[in-house]
C-alpha cells in the first residue's frame, strides 16, 4: 500500500514535469542511447534496461529535454534522486571528469547540429579529435 505522503510528492512530481518543458522525443532517446554507447552515463555499465535520468533534476528545475537527459542504470538513477550530479559522484567516487567531458561533448554535438545525424557525425568528429 502507498503511503499519503508517498502520493502527494508522486502528485507534486507529475506536476512540475507537466509544467516544464518536456521536449525529450523518442528519437532523440535512442540517439542519446547510441552516444553514450548503451552504458550508464554514470558508471559506464552495460544493462539490457537503462533510465532516462535528469543530470539537472526534474526537482530543482530540470526538464526533460536532449541536453539535460542520459542514460542511467537503475542503480545510479536511484542512488542520485534529486541530488546534484557532481557532489554526487564524488561522494559515490564515480569517474566525475570523465562524465562531465563526455556529456559536454554530446551537448555540444547536439546544439551544433541542425538534426541528429549532423549530431552523431560532430559528436563522432570531436571523439576522434580528443584522441
Amino acid at each position: 500500500m502507498v503511503s499519503r505522503r508517498h502520493l502527494l510528492a508522486s502528485r507534486r512530481r507529475a506536476r512540475r514535469v507537466k509544467a516544464a518543458n518536456n521536449d525529450l522525443s523518442a528519437q532523440q532517446w535512442r540517439w542519446l542511447l547510441a552516444a553514450w554507447n548503451h552504458a550508464c552515463a554514470y558508471c559506464g555499465g552495460q544493462y539490457a534496461e537503462l533510465q532516462k535520468d535528469c543530470v539537472h533534476a526534474i526537482s530543482r528545475g530540470g526538464r526533460y529535454t536532449v541536453e539535460n537527459v542520459v542514460p542511467a542504470c537503475r542503480s545510479c538513477n536511484a542512488s542520485k534522486c534529486n541530488a546534484e550530479v557532481t557532489s554526487w559522484m564524488r561522494r559515490k567516487r564515480l569517474d566525475e571528469k570523465r562524465f562531465l567531458e563526455r556529456w559536454v561533448m554530446i551537448i555540444g554535438s547536439v546544439r551544433d547540429s541542425s538534426d541528429l545525424e549532423d549530431a552523431t557525425l560532430a559528436l563522432a568528429a570531436a571523439m576522434i579529435e580528443k584522441r
